[in-house]
This record gives C-alpha cells, structure tokens and sequence, in this order.
C-alpha cells in the first residue's frame, strides 16, 4: 500500500506521536499494528478487484485511537470529531472522504452492535483486532491491574477469564468482517485456548509474575 509522502510525513510527525501518552493497550506499538494489518487487508482487497483509497485506509488506521485522550468509554466518536477537526487533512481529502473517514473511526469499537457503514470501516475494525493470543491475554491482565487494584490475584483472573469469554469466546460480542484474513484464524486458536482452563490459568499465572 502505497501512502502519499507529504500525508505520512505529517501523520508521522504531529499524530503517531499522541500516542505515547496513552494507556498501555493504546500505545504506539499498537497503532503501528493497525496500520499495518489496515494496509495487510487494502492488499487482500485490491488483489480481489476491489478498489480502495490507500490515503484513507492509512488516516483511518492512525486515527482511529486518538479520542482515548479522554478517556476510553467514548474513544471512538471522540476520535471521529478528532479527525474532523484536523485543518491539515482538508489538503489531502474531500468533505465526502473525511466524513466517510470519520465514520470509519466511529464505527471500529469492538463491543458495537452495528455492523461498519463502509468497507473501509470493515477494515480498521478488523485491522483494530489484533487476534495474538497471548497479547490479547496480557493486555486483559494488564486493564484489571490498571483499573482494579483492589482485587486480589484470585479475583484478576476470575475477572479477565470472564472477560475473554464474553468478547472472544463462543458467540463472545467480538465480531470479524473478513473469513479470510489472519485474525480468523488466530481467533480460532484464542477460542482453543480459553476453552482449556488450566492452560488459561498456566498463562495466567506467568503473565501475573511478570506484570504484577
């Protein structure tokens, strides 16, 4: 996928670097990884014939987080008016793209029940994934340590092996838009690993001795 030089520049020097400031699930590490499996699925999908507009994808991709600045429960529409409001990008896209953009970011938040309005919101949400098993393990751990440090060790785990299952395990609110991609099957491999309590708790166990 092939970015326009002057919009990455910018992007690279004045957005990316917001995110050091964030949470640990929402650091740079982790946008860089949106942008990149965004411009993983662009490949997929212009191999298949279907035309999109990499400048998008790649703006959507870095976008998509920057709401967290206040706070995570309204991120995304907090993101949205975020990219809206970027005098900048007017260079570089029309009011239909920046609006179609901003719905893009609205609509990436795993725990919606809507589906995407666009292709190119399918996209960021998927690319937003990130289905790593152990990841997805770790950053649970470390939400509950972050957010609930009245817990014990007994109660983190009873609270991140509840989460999992509501948002990864069968029929969890977690949702994919594309069969083919590597998130499918990498979320099969989570699904195995949930359902097998004592490997869970083994993980469990190790990821604690490290981030507690």
């Amino acid at each position: 996928m092939t970015v326009n030089p002057a919009l990455k520049a910018y992007v690279e020097a004045e957005i990316l670097p917001r995110y050091t400031h964030f949470d640990k699930a929402h650091q740079l590490d982790h946008i860089e990884t949106v942008i990149r499996q965004s411009a993983a699925l662009y490949d997929m999908l212009s191999a298949q014939g279907i035309a999109l507009d990499p400048d998008m994808v790649y703006t959507i991709a870095a976008y998509h987080d920057l709401g967290i600045v206040n706070g995570r429960e309204n991120h995304h529409t907090d993101s949205g008016k975020i990219l809206m409001a970027d005098p900048e990008l007017k260079k570089y896209f029309t009011e239909g793209q920046l609006l179609t953009m901003k719905e893009a970011v609205e609509d990436h938040r795993a725990s919606s029940k809507d589906e995407p309005r666009s292709i190119y919101g399918r996209i960021v949400a998927e690319a937003d994934r990130q289905i790593d098993p152990r990841t997805i393990i770790v950053r649970t751990l470390q939400y509950g340590l972050e957010h609930y440090p009245e817990l014990d060790k007994a109660g983190h785990f009873a609270r991140a092996e509840a989460h999992l299952h509501e948002k990864y395990g069968e029929g969890g609110y977690l949702r994919l838009w594309f069969p083919e991609s590597e998130n499918a099957r990498k979320l099969a491999e989570l699904r195995r690993l949930i359902a097998d309590r004592p490997a869970l708790h083994k993980l469990l166990e190790e990821i604690w001795n490290q981030e507690a």
